[in-house]
């Protein structure tokens, strides 16, 4: 029978995400928030039974930054600009702190909590519309991705292109390691992937308007929509926006228009696919996971009053294939 689903994807980078971009000193209250906020994600997941797909940078599966250049890929990316490049980050940095760049303890616990995949963020945050990405840089290190979860006994099924820089040219390399399902971008120019450059300052205010007004559509589909050759395009539908102290009191509008999209795809029987990162739970720890735990209640009364139910990424492969 028809049902509506509630998908939910988590970026899990630690510092890998945002290492090109902001200054670990600046960041640190973030990310060391983000190992508190993710047991309490993964405890309410699991209370409420709950399915994610924890989309996880590579290098996080190793102990420490001698296990993370050993599992490295010979063909590394060439970036026209070299601030870009992690594994120049990498082998640059004699001194790196476990606790932002390294988390097999967490990869434990999420593999260990019911309902929840581990999938791809590729292995090291890799740009997939910088200039100087290559397909062949970006099979080695996909294939540096499914090495390093295999030897931890996890078999990679999706991925999430980190930045949402999902580019075309590199689905057949997913496919080739076996990766059935990635996160594509919601439709229309204000959610286009892009390189950093694109990323304007329009498009910026635009998203952010959008987290509270319904401007672009609610994003949701058919599951049926998404068949096709391998690897299958699940696109995300909303940004779970963290809070801000200055929008505090739009907080009502944030909610009614995840809500009210979960809505229309229980009713439709469609896919409402919710996304984020840990570190958006870094600061204001308690008001974000209040707002998430509003968020699942809702789901809760779908689940109960028009049946919607909760897969994973790799779960929805699945659910189309058995159709």
């Amino acid at each position: 029978m028809s049902t509506g689903t509630f998908t939910i994807s988590i970026d899990f980078e630690l510092y890998w995400g945002v290492r090109d971009t902001r200054g670990l000193d600046a960041f640190r209250n973030r990310l060391d928030g983000a190992r508190k906020a993710i047991p309490r994600m993964l405890d309410l997941f699991e209370q409420h039974q709950v399915h994610a797909t924890w989309a996880t940078v590579g290098f996080l599966f190793c102990r420490n930054r001698d296990a993370a250049l050993s599992a490295a890929p010979t063909v590394k990316p060439g970036y026209k600009n070299s601030a870009l490049c992690p594994y120049r980050y990498l082998e640059q940095s004699a001194d790196l702190d476990g606790r932002y760049h390294f988390a097999p303890d967490l990869v434990d616990l999420i593999a260990a909590t019911p309902g929840q995949e581990i999938a791809s963020h590729t292995f090291s945050h890799y740009y997939c519309r910088e200039a100087g990405q290559t397909v062949a840089a970006f099979r080695a290190d996909l294939a540096a991705a499914v090495r390093t979860a295999a030897a931890q006994g996890i078999a990679l099924r999706s991925l999430v292109f980190p930045r949402n820089q999902w580019n075309p040219d590199y689905l057949e390399v997913l496919a080739e390691h076996g990766i059935g399902a990635y996160r594509g971008n919601e439709h229309g120019w204000l959610y286009a992937a892009t390189d950093r450059v694109g990323q304007n300052a329009v498009r910026r205010m635009g998203r952010l308007l959008d987290s509270y007004i319904n401007l672009s559509g609610h994003h949701t589909y058919a599951l049926e929509s998404c068949a096709g050759r391998p690897p299958l395009n699940f696109p995300a539908s909303r940004f779970l926006r963290p809070h801000n102290p200055r929008l505090a009191w739009a907080d009502g509008l944030r909610l009614r228009r995840i809500t009210h999209a979960m809505r229309h795809a229980a009713k439709r029987q469609e896919v409402f696919h919710l996304w984020w990162h840990p570190h958006n739970f870094g600061i204001d720890t308690d008001q974000n996971m209040g707002f998430l735990e509003r968020v699942i209640e809702e789901f809760e009364r779908l689940r109960q009053h028009e049946g919607m139910r909760s897969l994973g990424m790799a779960e929805l492969a699945d659910a189309l294939a058995a159709q």
